[in-house]
């Protein structure tokens, strides 16, 4: 069993910066591949970025592209994601999951942390 714990989120105004962090339980976090979704009020979950276990290759959201940057610590267990030049439709919970090595889904969610954006 895997565990995600997030953290970071706040109220911020537009055009600010904000990192989370996502830390995981689990000797094995090296071999999952991690990403970061989100979900504002009223509206569908959708991915964001990810960043794969081997090669440490990231993509991203058209949405986010150039703004965000996913990276991770192997060392300590722990994803981020770094959020520059924040807009207020970039205002959601933002979840981090875990995709074990050989696994074809997202197993493993966090409970999410808040991103407010003000104009």
């Amino acid at each position: 069993q895997v565990q995600l714990v997030e953290s970071g989120g706040e109220l911020v105004q537009a055009g600010g910066s904000l990192r989370l962090s996502c830390a995981a339980s689990g000797r094995t976090f090296r071999t999952y591949d991690m990403a970061w979704f989100r979900q504002a009020p009223g509206k569908e979950r959708e991915f964001v970025a990810v960043i794969r276990w081997s090669g440490g290759s990231t993509n991203y959201a058209n949405s986010v592209k150039g703004r965000f940057t996913i990276s991770r610590d192997n060392a300590k267990n722990t994803v981020y994601l770094q959020l520059n030049s924040l807009k207020p439709e970039d205002t959601a919970v933002y979840h981090c999951a875990a995709s074990p090595r050989g696994s074809s889904s997202w197993d493993y969610w966090g409970q999410g942390t808040q991103v407010t954006v003000s104009s």
